[in-house]
């Protein structure tokens, strides 16, 4: 099993913003430097507790900051980019990486966001399709362009000059395109299904059950068996939040207390999908009242937490569940005290890893 990292950065509203940014940079470059394979972030350009508003220009900050860990847009929403626009500065992004990219996609699921780009009353997948279908036409084909669609019309039909080449978008280094993975939440997602045709591959997000959470499993392999692809765990992400420490009180403290970033974490993400209606990730059965589902047993099901051991355990109690996956992608969380939240992840590595490998 590797070990990822995965964040969509939930901080305590009025935290400077240098602060937040600065731990999230360096929370990555522990990670390149601990021997995570993987690293993604989320983005939102109107929640001030999610306040990475463009995670392609925050891997950006990290392309001299680390070497080995390849970076990863957790997730890039398509509908409110121009296609055009993302083509360019992936590319650019890719090479500046020299290959280490991963391009995470999804329709993006924050209203807020979706009304300041004018897309809240649109056919927001339909959107995102289109979106992608035609940044991969565009890295696909030469210029001059005439794409055509629904939402989007590119062109330089008008502007290209062969001879010096105006009118070119840029192409990513590796070819035909950089790895493409889509953040899955509900259970028995089509969109995995759909991804898997297509040859790209899933993570599983940290805030499912882990029931939910095989069901992603199932459907990756359909996607795969319609075209004749190989289903391969290797390629399959799980995300989890987890906390290691060797106090095994202090853990439970740091992990579960109200005054905690994991508390924080569940209790922000609770609030914002019960008032949107949308607490199903959270329900051990679709006919579960939302009474039954209260942020303690939301807590209580998705945090692990404790010392290496016992974080290994429940870690292959999680893997007995959900059937074997290829990566554990380690959810970050703000860094309430830094010292803690770097020797989790130090102990995640060197210590939980090495155990359940054993």
């Amino acid at each position: 099993m590797k070990l990822g990292f995965f964040t969509m950065p939930m901080h305590p509203i009025g935290k400077d913003w240098q602060q937040t940014l600065r731990e999230d940079r360096q929370a990555f470059i522990l990670a390149d430097e601990l021997g995570f394979v993987e690293g993604y972030c989320g983005e939102h350009a109107t929640d001030p507790e999610e306040n990475i508003t463009s995670s392609a220009l925050f891997m950006a900050t990290l392309v001299d900051a680390t070497t080995r860990i390849k970076l990863g847009t957790g997730t890039l929403n398509m509908p409110n980019h121009h296609p055009a626009a993302v083509a360019g500065q992936i590319a650019m992004l890719d090479h500046l990486l020299g290959g280490r990219f991963i391009l995470g996609i999804s329709p993006g699921a924050l209203p807020s966001d979706a009304e300041v780009y004018g897309n809240m009353d649109m056919n927001r997948p339909a959107m995102f399709l289109e979106a992608i279908n035609q940044l991969l036409e565009i890295w696909a084909s030469e210029p001059p362009y005439n794409i055509k669609g629904q939402f989007w019309n590119i062109s330089t039909a008008r502007t290209h000059i062969p001879e010096t080449g105006m009118g070119t978008v840029p192409k990513p280094l590796q070819r035909p395109h950089p790895p493409i993975v889509v953040t899955a939440v509900a259970p028995f997602s089509q969109g995995i299904t759909e991804a898997a045709a297509r040859g790209w591959d899933p993570i599983s997000a940290n805030f499912l059950l882990p029931k939910w959470v095989r069901s992603h499993w199932t459907k990756y392999e359909e996607g795969c068996n319609r075209v004749g692809r190989v289903a391969d765990p290797a390629n399959w992400r799980v995300a989890k939040t987890v906390f290691v420490c060797e106090d095994e009180a202090k853990a439970r403290a740091y992990a579960t207390g109200s005054d905690g970033p994991y508390y924080y974490y569940y209790r922000s993400l609770y609030s914002k999908l019960k008032r949107r209606g949308a607490l199903d990730v959270f329900r051990s059965d679709p006919k579960q009242p939302d009474s039954e589902i209260t942020l303690e047993s939301v807590i209580d099901k998705l945090v692990i937490y404790g010392s290496p051991q016992r974080v290994a355990d429940q870690l292959q109690a999680l893997r007995q569940e959900t059937g074997e996956f290829g990566t554990l992608m380690y959810a970050g969380v703000d860094w309430t005290d830094p010292q803690l939240a770097r020797r989790s992840m130090q102990l995640m590595a060197e210590k939980v890893v090495p155990l359940m490998q054993a």
